[in-house]
């Protein structure tokens, strides 16, 4: 009777690239491979090491290296004196690559939960823009931070403070809240200590941290109408019903929200500079949600959008300020400094402090501990206000010099929207206009401009929203005869049916 085979061939076993290196990691594919496609069956009897070392040209240690690996993934088992074999219990081996690629291709596609498809929508929201004029919050090379910030950052960054081996406090890194605080005392009149700040990745976390530690789903909140997307993408995902108040030229209407849902939880403001409209709320309307909100046992979300950025006068006094029990200050650092940076931070009222720390730390733990540290400094030693002084200077010439070109190159029949802070400008286009379709024609042409009849929730009107920041002023100027352009090839083509009110 014939001795059975002790080994097997391979097919699947080539030639092994040395070039491409990672000799072992090949091998283990290789067999991964083969058993994949049927040509090694579960219990067959592998070649000795030697000898597939031996064949292959590689080292013995290579292969042993591939056989230890595919053991511990569990395609292979090996006994002392029986050899290596493939794994008994591999009933259901791995189809390969391109055969579950096709197999993927034939499927029907998935279909995907109502959160899942929710939140896609937001991705595709947030996709990033081309820096090209007149995209929105895009600072340029002359108004990002200086050479002081590099050299903080390489002498900071070599201390052993700015990189713990461990995990770091969820609020922050105390002396950055320290720096915060009295930042926002002086400059903002908001009331508050270093203990009641803290450290977010920006203002879009800091409104998803309120919304998760304030409120429970089903409550009622307040927001404005229009209003900027971010926010209301996350009151939607926590699955909270918002009512939307309309905003006219004192700010949030209070007594439409008092009419619509008197008993809501929160509202959610921008009272310095309104999104995307730009005015402040007055004092009389800041009373009146302050009253409502004592009244409601309610909270108010104060989202501080561009208040440094004031360009007649000295920047509006926070709403904090004037109640600072009922209201969370949300503001961020990374829109003055480069948005990239990923820094802002939440005021609580000092009850809320732990809640908002939890919170956080279910999150992400904490921000990263090296740029909190570079930024802490740089606040410490007045450079962050010598920075906000001279990128104002810059952001005012900027505004002025689209302003008059605006002005020269539009049509008659559309208008600025009055503002004096921010980094864009509010071109109102007339009644009907397709703003979205006008600002896919203008993508085309190298102009990045925001409509804003979709941040409408009850009676649209059509806008673009043009951001100046980033941009040279003989970019700006060129841009806005593009737009003109745009306009006359595109704008009176598309007009919109007016919406339902939802």
């Amino acid at each position: 009777m014939p001795r059975p085979r002790a080994t097997i061939s391979i097919p699947s076993l080539g030639a092994v690239d040395r070039a491409a290196g990672q000799v072992g990691r090949q091998i283990a594919q290789a067999l991964r491979a083969a058993i994949a496609k049927g040509e090694l069956k579960a219990g067959e009897l592998l070649p000795s090491t030697r000898a597939l070392a031996t064949s292959l040209r590689v080292a013995r240690g290579t292969v042993v290296e591939a056989f230890e690996q595919l053991q511990a993934e569990g395609y292979l088992e090996s006994r002392v004196g029986a050899g290596t074999r493939v794994a008994a219990t591999l009933v259901d081996p791995p189809r390969p690559v391109r055969a579950r690629i096709e197999r993927d291709l034939k499927a029907p596609p998935i279909q995907l939960p109502p959160r899942a498809r929710r939140l896609a929508e937001v991705a595709a929201a947030f996709t990033p823009m081309p820096e090209m004029p007149f995209a929105i919050a895009v600072p340029g090379g002359s108004v990002a931070p200086d050479a002081n910030w590099r050299r903080l950052g390489n002498r900071v960054r070599a201390s052993r403070a700015a990189a713990p081996a461990s995990y770091g406090d969820p609020r922050g890194v105390m002396e950055l809240r320290h720096a915060i605080a009295d930042y926002v005392r002086t400059s903002r009149a908001v009331h508050c200590e270093a203990e009641q700040v803290v450290i977010t990745a920006g203002t879009q976390q800091g409104l998803y941290l309120a919304g998760r530690v304030l409120l429970s789903r089903g409550d009622h909140v307040w927001a404005e109408d229009p209003a900027y997307p971010g926010m209301t993408a996350v009151l939607d995902d926590l699955d909270l019903v918002t009512t939307r108040v309309p905003v006219d030229a004192q700010g949030i209407d209070v007594d439409a929200g008092l009419a619509a849902r008197p008993k809501a939880r929160a509202a959610f403001v921008t009272p310095s500079h309104q999104y995307p409209l730009g005015m402040p709320m007055s004092m009389a309307r800041r009373n009146a949600l302050l009253a409502w909100a004592q009244r409601q046992d309610a909270w108010i979300v104060e989202d501080d959008y561009d208040s440094e950025l004031r360009y007649a006068g000295h920047p509006f006094p926070s709403l904090q300020g004037l109640d600072p029990s009922r209201v969370i200050y949300l503001g961020t650092l990374s829109k003055v400094l480069f948005p990239s940076l990923r820094l802002g931070y939440v005021v609580a009222p000092a009850p809320l402090v732990d809640a908002f720390a939890g919170a956080r730390a279910l999150l992400d733990r904490h921000s990263p501990t090296g740029d909190q540290h570079v930024l802490a400094a740089y606040m410490r030693e007045g450079l962050f206000e010598a920075h906000i002084r001279r990128i104002r200077g810059v952001y005012a010439a900027r505004r002025a010099t689209l302003i008059a070109a605006l002005d020269h190159h539009m049509p008659r029949n559309v208008t600025l929207q009055p503002s004096d802070q921010g980094m864009h400008l509010l071109l109102w286009l007339p009644q009907g206009a397709d703003d979205v379709h006008l600002a896919k024609a203008a993508l085309a042409d190298g102009i990045v401009v925001r409509p804003i009849s979709p941040m409408y929730r009850v009676a649209p009107r059509p806008g673009l929203m043009l951001g100046f920041g980033g941009f040279a002023p003989e970019e700006l100027e060129a841009a806005a005869v593009r737009l003109r352009r745009v306009m006359d090839r595109d704008g009176s083509q598309r007009r919109t049916q007016p919406r339902r009110a939802s």
